[in-house]
């Protein structure tokens, strides 16, 4: 086992809906994307967080494993899980060993990269976070384009990985009927996915919004 530490935001040890059955949900610390509708603001910053060596995190999680039964699992989730890749593959090279059924939680606006595509065989499910199907419409809504993020979908139908798709549906943003047929359209062209997600958008987290100083 490597030094690496993970940089950890926060951890739920009884989630229900990041994957399926009962999950110990883990929150990286750090992203590079700027959702403007986004409510975990306070893990954007990728030099803060607790840190966690994947032992450390591992022994933490085992637990909590008579709780998950045989449907549940791990699920990473952000910030960006992919950012701290090289560390997940150690965390998740341990979670396999011990049979928990792992799951990541990314927009996949990233570079694919050998440490992604390594973590990519150690994953059971990827939950897709499709910000918007449109490239412009995308950019201003978080601040890049959406073409890494339906390349890394692309790569997973191929690759195999079963892909639950997810998409918040923002009134006047993200709910234009051309739009949602253009990403039914994409979904199509998926061979693995398992499951789509219309998640209601919701305000929750405009208290950090106020406290960091930021615009709403």
């Amino acid at each position: 086992m490597s030094n690496l530490l993970g940089k950890i935001h926060s951890l739920e040890t009884f989630g229900a809906v990041d994957g399926p059955g009962i999950r110990f949900v883990i929150f990286m610390q750090g992203c590079s994307l700027r959702c403007k509708y986004c409510h975990n603001r306070d893990s954007w910053n990728l030099n803060a967080g607790t840190k966690f060596s994947a032992d450390e995190l591992f022994q933490k999680i085992k637990r909590y494993k008579k709780y998950f039964t045989d449907s549940g699992g791990v699920t990473v989730t952000g910030g960006e899980p992919l950012l701290q890749a090289k560390f997940l593959v150690e965390l998740f090279r341990l979670l396999k060993q011990e049979g928990f059924h792992t799951a990541l939680d990314t927009a996949g606006i990233v570079s694919i990269n050998k440490d992604i595509k390594e973590l990519l065989t150690l994953t059971d499910l990827v939950l897709l976070d499709i910000k918007h199907i449109d490239d412009e419409k995308c950019k201003d809504l978080i601040g890049s384009s959406n073409k890494l993020g339906l390349e890394f979908g692309k790569y997973l139908s191929e690759a195999g990985i079963p892909v639950w798709i997810r998409q918040v549906i923002i009134p006047g943003i993200t709910d234009d009927e051309k739009d949602l047929l253009a990403l039914k359209d994409y979904i199509s062209s998926l061979k693995t996915v398992e499951k789509v997600e219309l998640l209601a958008f919701h305000q929750l987290g405009a208290h950090k919004w106020k406290e960091l100083r930021r615009n709403i």
